[in-house]
């Protein structure tokens, strides 16, 4: 229970951080056609789980609560993307190459079908 509160909180805060960071830098595009926002947020995002887990990783950086709390709640909240970056570099640093790319390729195909398939659902007429 206790990991959950961790992970929950960081949660939290990640979505708010993704919230005002999207939205502010979206603002500061003054583009509303391309979500700069997010892209934004997605790189970022990869930038930090990258270094934190990479310290988190070969130091005594983090105890396991706070592992929980940065890596799987805030930055999980912040942006998903980050994990799946994090995910593939490991994969790739396993010399996992076909796992891989067949992680990053289900991700890719499988997503934007899922994405497709609900909003067709949704404009169906019952």
């Amino acid at each position: 229970m206790r990991n959950i509160l961790f992970v929950g909180l960081g949660g939290f805060v990640g979505s708010v951080l993704r919230y005002l960071v999207s939205g502010w830098v979206q603002r500061l595009s003054d583009t509303p056609l391309f979500p700069y926002g997010t892209l934004s947020v997605n790189i970022t995002g990869c930038l930090i789980i990258g270094l934190l887990g990479g310290w988190a990783d070969n130091t005594e950086l983090f105890s396991p609560p706070v592992r929980l709390f940065v890596l799987l709640g805030l930055l999980g909240g912040f942006t998903t993307y980050s994990t799946f970056g994090y995910e593939s570099v490991a994969l790739l640093r396993d010399r996992q190459v076909w796992a891989t790319l067949g992680y990053v390729g289900l991700h890719l195909i499988l997503g934007f079908g899922a994405v497709a398939l609900g909003y067709g659902l949704s404009n169906l007429k019952g």
